[in-house]
């Protein structure tokens, strides 16, 4: 069991970085073409803002989810540690618990978000892109960052001593 979750969050963890490492590669490069035809061809690519200001939104959820993964978000590490062992470790369920509740919750209204917008059938001024594309990072970057915070949780909940 324990070896098909650890190749779960392998599997997860090369996600991230592929999704990141793309997102990112493509903006750089979107971005520098869109500075070239700008300055050196005098003009300019219609559809490269909008292209790049999509892809990091993706960039940032995918990034949000690695962040969960490795503790990077905001935390009150400094202060409970002041608490006894039982204290921190209660302190460490209930921070899990509501980031993975905060993730589910913003995981549902932005898929209902999502699904309201593929209906109208809206497309982006530029490329024309159905929007739902864009705005699907949030439901599939709240998942992931759910999986993450608990993943997180268990392992800070193991490293405070495990069972109370």
């Amino acid at each position: 069991m324990e070896m098909q979750e650890a190749k779960f969050f392998r599997c997860l963890t090369r996600f991230e970085m592929a999704g990141v490492t793309v997102t990112l590669g493509l903006m750089t490069v979107v971005v520098f073409l869109q500075v070239f035809f700008r300055f050196v061809i005098k003009g300019s690519l219609p559809w490269s803002e909008e292209l790049s200001r999509y892809l990091m939104i993706w960039a940032v959820f995918f990034g949000a989810s690695m962040g969960a993964k490795s503790g990077a978000h905001i935390g009150v590490e400094a202060f409970t540690r002041l608490f006894p062992r039982s204290a921190r470790k209660a302190a460490i369920l209930i921070a899990g618990f509501f980031s993975v509740l905060f993730c589910i919750i913003i995981f549902f209204l932005s898929a209902k978000v999502v699904g309201a917008i593929y209906k109208t059938g809206q497309v982006s001024p530029a490329m024309e892109m159905p929007m739902y594309w864009a705005y699907l990072a949030v439901p599939a970057g709240s998942i992931m960052m759910a999986v993450r915070f608990l993943q997180a949780t268990v392992i800070k909940w193991k490293k405070e001593g495990g069972n109370a």
